[in-house]
């Protein structure tokens, strides 16, 4: 073998023995972190530090990061006063407070939501409140007010805003109309209704038409009477505000009694009263101070149908001839000559109600 020979041998023996090196690092996997690669394959530049593991050792993969979980969840609001729901309708009326209360699940802490009160396509507040988890920890409540302002239609939201540890959420609409708190003979409105709801509440004897006709005034009247107001049949500032209060309403004296009649003189008013509730209430004129209403404990004993001679329309009789019945003039004081006048239309619904032995109480 010359020289030349030798040397291309060598040259081939070389080059069989690098072959299975090549081929093990192009079926190597490729790591799913390019940082924990590149830490992992030192460049030809640098050198192992001391202490480093030896060429060829392999070197643990680095734990993956365990990725935060976004929570979802749902949010809603409702009103929980100064509404009133009137007819499928809520309603309210300017300078109300209406109180929000709203729900958070599930409750992660740090929580922060903002209520929005619009006015049509106007944004009339924003407050941000923090939810407070309840004993579970499962939910969180929270609360928000507003002052209802001028006449139109409100929507109020609540909005969680999306962070690292819960998604957007964000509530239905709750809606309300403001309207304005006021009414005259005639007027057909959902405050009609709303008046006409509180004083039937109240157990004032009253139409549910949403018309302010003569029973609703009639209703107002005893209303007002009862609250020691001037004795008009209108409406005002004073009386909207008792009325949604609830105040103002007949205060029962003999709830022992059962079924029965009460007629309060100081008040002019009388209300029929069965298990200690008041089942309707009517304006009334009792006897002036030179033939006044007896006054006591005493049953009915007769009733009589239709107009007698004396233009007393369907008359119930307590004692001699006293009696309640309908008559053409019913003012707000003491002007009869003994009896409890009411107005015609409201006789009827009195005479049907009242029975033969029935307990009526007079009294101031």
């Amino acid at each position: 073998m010359t020289g030349r020979t030798a040397l291309s041998a060598f040259a081939a023996a070389l080059a069989l023995a690098a072959a299975p090196a090549v081929a093990l690092a192009d079926e190597a996997p490729a790591t799913a972190d390019p940082i924990a690669a590149a830490a992992a394959t030192p460049s030809a530049q640098q050198q192992a530090p001391e202490g480093a593991p030896a060429e060829g050792a392999e070197t643990p993969a680095p734990a993956p990061r365990r990725a935060v979980r976004q929570a979802g969840g749902r949010i809603g609001a409702s009103f929980v006063s100064g509404v009133y729901r009137v007819g499928g309708k809520t309603l309210t009326i300017p300078g109300r407070v209406v109180r929000v209360r709203g729900r958070v699940v599930p409750y992660v802490p740090g929580q922060k939501v903002r209520v929005r009160v619009w006015l049509g396509d106007r944004l009339a507040k924003q407050v941000t409140v923090a939810p407070k988890p309840t004993k579970t920890k499962k939910t969180a409540v929270f609360r928000a007010k507003f002052t209802a302002g001028r006449v139109g239609d409100v929507k109020v939201f609540a909005v969680h805003e999306e962070t690292p540890a819960q998604k957007r959420l964000a509530s239905k609409a709750a809606a309300v109309s403001v309207v304005a708190p006021t009414a005259g003979f005639g007027t057909r409105s959902p405050f009609v209704q709303l008046v006409q709801q509180k004083l039937a509440a109240l157990g004032f004897a009253v139409p549910r038409s949403g018309v302010y006709d003569g029973g609703t005034a009639r209703a107002v009247e005893a209303h007002r009477k009862m609250l020691g107001l001037a004795r008009l049949q209108t409406l005002d500032a004073t009386v909207v505000d008792k009325l949604l209060r609830g105040q103002g309403g007949f205060k029962v004296r003999y709830p022992q009694h059962g079924r029965h009649v009460e007629a309060h003189l100081g008040k002019q008013v009388l209300a029929l009263i069965e298990n200690g509730r008041v089942v309707r209430a009517y304006t009334t004129s009792s006897g002036t101070a030179a033939t006044p209403t007896v006054l006591g404990t005493y049953r009915f004993y007769w009733k009589q149908p239709g107009v007698n001679n004396r233009e007393m329309v369907h008359s119930s009789y307590f004692i001699r001839g006293y009696a309640i019945h309908g008559y053409k003039s019913v003012p707000t004081y003491p002007a009869s000559h003994g009896c409890l006048r009411v107005p015609i239309p409201d006789a009827l619904s009195i005479y049907n109600w009242v029975r033969l032995g029935d307990r009526i109480d007079v009294y101031y």
